[in-house]
């Protein structure tokens, strides 16, 4: 049923498309979603998830996990990062990954919906950590449409995997272009 919902909303009303999916046999990756540039991206997340039909996850600080929120964040697959005993977000994170049988963590590189001149890391070590690819996917303003990349796996040289990941979002535009990472 909610399916069918999103899919009315998303393709009839709002006349967005998705272009690709993730394959339900890979269990864990790192959704790399951008450009990130407005509040209602999540949003286009949600429909997305919901019409692809897989569990898609995303994680916060533990405290948006509790009331009187959290029970929503947990029915929408969030999971509370636990950064006890000096952890940083990578590591707390791979720690979610190998506590899960299902991860597919959704994450936005650039940060933030500010203006954003180079990408945050984590979402690469989080993957490199916890050995799993990264899709690319990316949010497409301008011709209404999400696209999702190939699987791609990890070498650990930085530089070389953002050759392969970055051509996916070649002329994507945000939904304020002016604010997102610019892909040459």
């Amino acid at each position: 049923m909610r399916k069918q919902l999103y899919t009315f909303i998303f393709f009839r009303l709002m006349q967005w498309k998705v272009i690709g999916t993730v394959d339900a046999n890979v269990k864990k990756c790192v959704l790399m979603v951008m450009p990130h540039t407005c509040n209602f991206d999540f949003f286009i997340g949600l429909f997305t998830r919901g019409i692809v039909n897989l569990e898609m996850n995303f994680v916060g600080k533990k405290e948006l996990f509790q009331f009187p929120f959290g029970w929503y964040f947990r029915s929408i697959d969030g999971a509370a990062l636990d950064r006890s005993g000096g952890k940083n977000n990578v590591d707390a994170t791979v720690d979610v990954f190998n506590s899960r049988a299902v991860f597919r963590l959704a994450i936005a590189p650039e940060g933030t919906r500010k203006k954003v001149i180079e990408l945050r890391t984590g979402f690469y070590y989080i993957a490199l950590k916890a050995n799993v690819p990264i899709i690319p996917v990316a949010f497409d303003y301008e011709k209404k449409e999400v696209r999702f990349g190939n699987p791609i796996t990890l070498t650990g040289n930085y530089e070389d995997d953002m050759k392969l990941i970055l051509p996916h979002f070649k002329d994507v535009k945000g939904k304020y272009p002016e604010r997102q990472f610019q892909v040459h």
